[in-house]
């Protein structure tokens, strides 16, 4: 089981604005909460999200890169996965590979791609039909 991940970010405060509605919405609790950083916390994994140095700042994040790709999280139903993308629909939120939405990752995986403030990729998976 994954412990934590952590993310430096380029704007700590947008970082903020973006992922605190959504994990709520999965079930997520502010777990941390620093001047340069804050974690959420889920059971006994939680996402911490720091703010890089100005320094670090001059190569943007691109997940094509060698490390992070994107993050998948797990929806409670196919109906979060609707509810989640009118919501980010709503906020000016692109949704990644719109033409085959919801089912870009083949025609048995019901989800939702779309990207943070810094473009990290963040996939929202509903659960399999009958499972």
């Amino acid at each position: 089981m994954l412990h934590h991940i952590e993310i430096y970010v380029s704007d700590l405060n947008k970082t903020i604005k973006f992922w605190d509605w959504l994990l709520t919405k999965l079930d997520y609790q502010v777990y941390q909460k620093w001047d340069k950083g804050i974690s959420w916390k889920a059971t006994s994994t939680y996402i911490v999200f720091v703010q890089a140095d100005e320094k670090y700042l001059d190569i943007p994040y691109h997940r094509s890169r060698v490390g992070l790709n994107h993050l998948a999280f797990c929806a409670k139903s196919r109906q979060q996965v609707d509810d989640i993308t009118l919501e980010l629909q709503e906020r000016g939120i692109n949704i990644l590979y719109s033409d085959r939405h919801p089912f870009a990752g083949g025609p048995s995986h019901y989800a939702l791609y779309f990207e943070d403030p810094d473009r990290i990729k963040v996939e929202l998976v509903a659960p399999v039909e009958g499972e």
